[in-house]
């Protein structure tokens, strides 16, 4: 049995998978890892045309799209090789790019999972949105990367050529151990897209494993392929899951502080759409805060949370408002944020 699944979870990406699949079939040794394809209910056609051009890829159909969390939850249940590799179908790999990945878990047997440096695909020598050089999270739970500040993107100039350890991983490009994402409860579905991995990760760290980047693997990212950036179906999702991730992983003693804060930021945010002329993202805000609280009550009445966590303690953890280094302060590049601690 191959040591790795290489799992590409697609819902109407036909165009996707006939661009990168070729690559990505060339670029992983078929002695190292299994690739599959899961259709979330595409109606494009992607099932007939793997089956039919690409007999030899394992490929898994649902019977609907259960989003990015609820697909690679039941996709991953009966995988049985060691390490699982999570990756967008709008991915270009390059060689070398899963021995990296292997060699890397094998050297850290404490890593519940790694990611690689990941760069634009349309902007070659850029850093891509989605994961650049590994995630981190501030105080109050806005994510974002090493080599990327909200919408500031850094070229790649050699700046994160070392690995280290890091409060998330990109889910364009994620291996995990199989082993410690069974044993840190799995994606959970009820977040369906976006944010996902960086819930999945938080829980790593707190049973105890590591979430690393390495910049010996390197892929490049198209991004925004399922939903555009601008639209407020995915705006409503990253506010309604920021709070589910703050709500499930937050110790007890700060989370009452830090959601009352990020609601009024959010709040905030709101009444810039609505000035901007923008009232559908306006209303995707307000949408996403009363969802949480509908959600909350209704799908996690039992959970008991992690509030023996202290995440200021984790890798990755800003312990200052990324909204006023960026906004006011003017730090555009993760050293300067880094400098300023």
């Amino acid at each position: 049995m191959n040591q790795v699944s290489v799992i590409i979870l697609g819902w109407n990406s036909l165009s996707y998978l006939q661009k990168f699949l070729p690559s990505l079939i060339a670029n992983t040794p078929s002695d190292l890892a299994d690739i599959v394809v899961v259709d979330n209910a595409s109606t494009d056609g992607t099932a007939e045309w793997i089956s039919s051009e690409h007999p030899g890829i394992i490929l898994k159909v649902f019977d609907r799209n259960y989003g990015y969390a609820g697909g690679y939850k039941i996709a991953i249940e009966d995988i049985q090789t060691k390490y699982s590799v999570l990756l967008n179908s709008d991915v270009e790999v390059t060689p070398g790019w899963i021995n990296a990945l292997v060699k890397f878990m094998e050297k850290h047997p404490a890593a519940g999972a790694v990611a690689p440096k990941i760069r634009s695909y349309s902007n070659r020598d850029s850093f891509e949105y989605a994961g650049a050089a590994g995630g981190w999270i501030d105080c109050y739970g806005y994510p974002f990367c090493r080599g990327r500040i909200f919408n500031s993107i850094e070229r790649d100039t050699g700046q994160f050529d070392q690995p280290v350890r890091v409060f998330w991983a990109s889910g364009a490009c994620l291996m995990v151990s199989n082993e410690a994402y069974r044993n840190s409860g799995e994606l959970d579905p009820l977040f369906f897209a976006h944010m996902e991995e960086i819930d999945l990760c938080w829980r790593f760290h707190s049973h105890g494993y590591e979430v690393w980047y390495t910049p010996d693997s390197l892929i490049f990212h198209v991004g925004g392929g399922a939903l555009p950036n601008e639209s407020p179906h995915k705006l409503y999702l990253n506010f309604r899951n920021n709070l589910l991730l703050l709500r499930k992983n937050l110790p007890s003693e700060a989370l009452s502080r830090i959601l009352f804060i990020r609601k009024v930021l959010d709040g905030i945010a709101a009444l810039q759409y609505l000035l901007k002329g923008k009232p559908a993202s306006f209303m995707a805000v307000l949408k996403a805060h009363r969802d949480f609280s509908r959600l909350w009550k209704k799908e996690y009445r039992n959970y008991s949370g992690l509030t023996h966590h202290t995440p200021w303690q984790l890798d990755g953890w800003y312990n200052k408002s990324i909204v006023a280094a960026f906004y006011i302060a003017g730090k555009r590049k993760f050293i300067e944020l880094i400098n300023q601690r």
